[in-house]
């Protein structure tokens, strides 16, 4: 049996720590209205737990030929099932943190043995750090090759990030945990008020931020993978996606060859591959057993400075939780089928909308 929870508010849940949490509104209307996503990457007759069953069966009405044949449970429901030493229980939720797994045992007691420790919670929350890729993951990609580039450093007073922020001229501020475009700004030079006060409350908050030098991007894309029970991490797909300000704004649906084929026009696919190549060999290693499930790297392309080509940012970030590029896998269409557009769209109520376009995406701004 395998249980999926949709908990979006997970980034969030990440920067205030082990301590009581609320959900922010935003958080609990995605996760009210978005509940039955994990359909799309489920398989059939797995469980989904959402607030209203009836209001998850209507939203998936227009997308239902994309979705597995699930089984949604509310918290109810949850409540009166019983799970012992005889059943074979997996949870699948979108990130794993602690706040979940107090709402879990709140639930159902018997779910205890089938979650992780707190020692693994703590260890997910610090992989989750933007500060652990910009140590650990990004210098180590930068070094293989001359067409990755990406440089982020942590600080913990504004005095030192503002030396930063000096020689990198332009650069993007990021508060070590936040969630979809949240605790992310940009500047040029030194932080003046009121930014400097944004940066010490982050440092007072979080311990540090992380400083970046701002790169001419040219596409957003990313790389999806899984860590299985072994441990080892394995390549899911490619995800061509469009960020506005840093927050998600759509994916494009489409194979994997009509992907490399829009990411061919930037740089050799033999890179790509490599890349994937080198992110599956250093994950399993720095996860160490610590987390199993699916994660995602957002990348970009970026110009060249020396207006020669192109190079890739290989770690934008590093997504120690399901994304939306997975979401993305599990409903793209096979070769006999036209490229698509993912969106998430707000009219008082947030719905998932798949749409459908009469021009190949290789043409389309979200493509580029």
């Amino acid at each position: 049996m395998k249980l999926h929870v949709f908990n979006p508010e997970h980034d969030i849940v990440m920067a205030y720590g082990d301590g009581m949490f609320t959900s922010p509104h935003a958080a609990r209307g995605l996760r009210r209205d978005l509940g039955f996503i994990p359909a799309f990457t489920a398989e059939d007759g797995d469980f989904v737990l959402v607030d209203d069953i009836e209001s998850a069966l209507e939203s998936l009405r227009h997308v239902r030929k994309y979705a597995s044949d699930v089984v949604f449970i509310t918290p109810d429901d949850l409540r009166n099932m019983r799970f012992d030493g005889s059943h074979s229980l997996s949870i699948e939720p979108w990130g794993w943190d602690s706040t979940l797994k107090r709402q879990l045992v709140a639930s159902n007691p018997d779910l205890l043995p089938f979650l992780p420790d707190d020692k693994a919670l703590e260890s997910i929350r610090n992989m989750s750090n933007r500060k652990f890729a910009s140590e650990h993951l990004l210098p180590w990609l930068c070094e293989t090759d001359s067409i990755f580039v990406g440089k982020s450093r942590y600080f913990t007073t504004v005095e030192e990030m503002n030396g930063e922020l000096v020689r990198n001229g332009r650069s993007v501020l990021k508060a070590p945990w936040s969630s979809s475009g949240r605790g992310v700004r940009y500047v040029e030079g030194m932080a003046e008020c009121p930014l400097s006060g944004w940066c010490r409350n982050v440092i007072s908050r979080q311990g540090g931020i992380m400083v970046e030098p701002y790169y001419d991007k040219v596409m957003d894309f990313g790389m999806e993978f899984s860590i299985g029970e072994n441990g080892m991490a394995v390549y899911r797909g490619l995800s061509l996606f469009r960020t506005v300000n840093g927050a998600y704004a759509g994916s494009i649906l489409a194979t994997e060859n009509e992907k490399r084929k829009m990411m061919g026009r930037y740089v050799g696919l033999e890179v790509i591959d490599r890349l994937a190549d080198m992110v599956i060999s250093r994950m399993g290693d720095l996860t160490g057993g610590s987390y199993k499930g699916p994660f995602g790297i957002d990348m970009m392309i970026v110009a060249d400075k020396a207006g020669d080509g192109f190079k890739i940012h290989p770690c934008v970030e590093l997504n120690l939780r399901c994304t939306m590029g997975h979401v993305a896998l599990g409903i793209s269409p096979n070769e006999h089928e036209a490229q698509k557009l993912m969106r998430i769209s707000y009219n008082g109520k947030y719905r998932l909308r798949i749409l459908s376009t009469n021009e190949n995406l290789l043409n389309t701004s979200l493509a580029v």
